[in-house]
């Protein structure tokens, strides 16, 4: 998050008039009203290519993957965002007071930058680790070819995994393995 927009404290059915009516998407934290970063074209293809490795890990199981467009809604702190990916397996639900958005990812996935990559590890991640159904929050860097993957415990604890170059990332609450390599590969590079 950076500034909040120029706007006076808000509900949460005020923020959600403003977003149907604007091109841009933004944060809601109890009132307050966040513009989200704008994103690179790198961004956009590690987002892309972890969504499609999902996709396709996930083929004929009762999973679904979002992209950055699904909303997700933290009931618990009242905060709102949008992933950059949601997987949902089971059964889709929806905030009471907000149709459109999930409650219930069991992982979510953040490709960092450099203007949101404390935001997105502190604050958000934060709010994330409060939802009941959340197994795994995965993090992609922009600028190396790594993967960090915090996954809930028996105990309820989070615990750190990280594949690099030549590794391939576990996602247990989904039952897929994706390629690090493969990830990052670019086929546009010369």
């Amino acid at each position: 998050m950076v500034q909040p927009i120029s706007t006076p404290h808000m509900s949460y059915e005020e923020y959600l008039e403003a977003e149907e009516r604007s091109a841009e998407k933004h944060e809601y934290l109890r009132g307050d009203v966040f513009a989200m970063a704008g994103r690179t074209p790198e961004h956009a293809a590690l987002a892309m290519g972890m969504g499609a490795a999902l996709v396709g890990g996930l083929r004929g199981r009762a999973c679904r993957v979002f992209s950055s467009a699904a909303r997700v809604r933290v009931v618990e702190t009242d905060f709102t965002t949008y992933p950059d990916i949601t997987v949902v397996c089971g059964r889709l639900e929806t905030d009471a007071q907000d149709r459109n958005a999930i409650v219930n990812p069991v992982l979510l996935v953040e490709v960092l930058s450099d203007g949101t990559e404390a935001h997105d590890r502190g604050e958000k991640t934060a709010h994330y680790r409060k939802i009941a159904s959340l197994r795994e929050s995965a993090f992609a860097s922009q600028h190396e070819p790594r993967v960090e993957v915090y996954r809930r415990n028996e105990a309820g604890r989070w615990e750190l995994y990280e594949a690099g170059r030549g590794e391939s990332v576990e996602l247990a609450s989904v039952g897929c393995t994706i390629a690090v390599d493969e990830l990052y590969r670019d086929p546009l590079a010369r």
